[in-house]
């Protein structure tokens, strides 16, 4: 009888389709997890749907909606090496504390266009108006984000949701530095031509 030297399939979620050849099913824990991540993810791309479609009937544009959610990957800047730095692995309660600080960013975002759009409205060139954003909703972003941290760190410990914590925390501090500067100059990179128009 020939056996095969070559390590055949691997399966995560599936089931091995033929017993011809050597497969390795991956099963127990590790099925439950890749489950998980993929009905979190799922549910959370519907999330994002149902978001964005919020925001274009609130901005009455296709395209802000996605500059207000572009603030959500920068979150990931901190996620990842905050694991990294406190050896722990990326777990489902990691994907919550993700998605759960997605809505803290994309509520950030509004903040930070709705006030750009206020000053506009006011009189204020664009490019003011978006170092004005910058400057003076810093403060309140500034606050939720000591609010995540400081509720967040007393589950850090935690063995079962530090994954949660640290997603929560490492994402809202990354997410407050870069997005503070972020959202404003893509607003300002896809609106200048109009602001051009207008103070010609």
């Amino acid at each position: 009888m020939h056996v095969s030297s070559e390590p055949g399939m691997q399966l995560n979620a599936s089931m091995p389709f033929l017993d011809m050849e050597p497969s390795m099913k991956w099963d127990g824990e590790w099925h439950i997890t890749i489950e998980v991540f993929r009905d979190l993810g799922l549910a959370f791309a519907v999330v994002l749907i149902l978001i964005y479609v919020l925001m274009v009937g609130w901005f009455k544009s296709f395209i802000t909606p996605l500059i207000v959610m572009v603030a959500i990957p920068f979150s990931l800047i901190g996620i990842m090496p905050a694991h990294g730095m406190m050896g722990a692995f990326f777990s489902a309660t990691s994907m919550i504390g993700f998605m759960a600080g997605g809505g803290i960013v994309i509520r950030n975002s509004i903040i930070l266009v709705d006030f750009i759009q206020l000053r506009v409205r006011q009189g204020m060139p664009l490019h003011d108006a978006v170092i004005d954003a910058g400057a003076v909703r810093f403060r309140p972003m500034l606050l939720t984000a000591m609010a995540v941290v400081v509720g967040a760190s007393v589950i850090l410990m935690d063995p079962i949701f530090q994954g949660l914590a640290i997603a929560l925390m490492a994402g809202e501090i990354a997410s407050l530095l870069v997005s503070r500067i972020a959202v404003p100059v893509i607003y300002y990179m896809v609106n200048r031509h109009a602001d051009t128009g207008s103070s010609t």
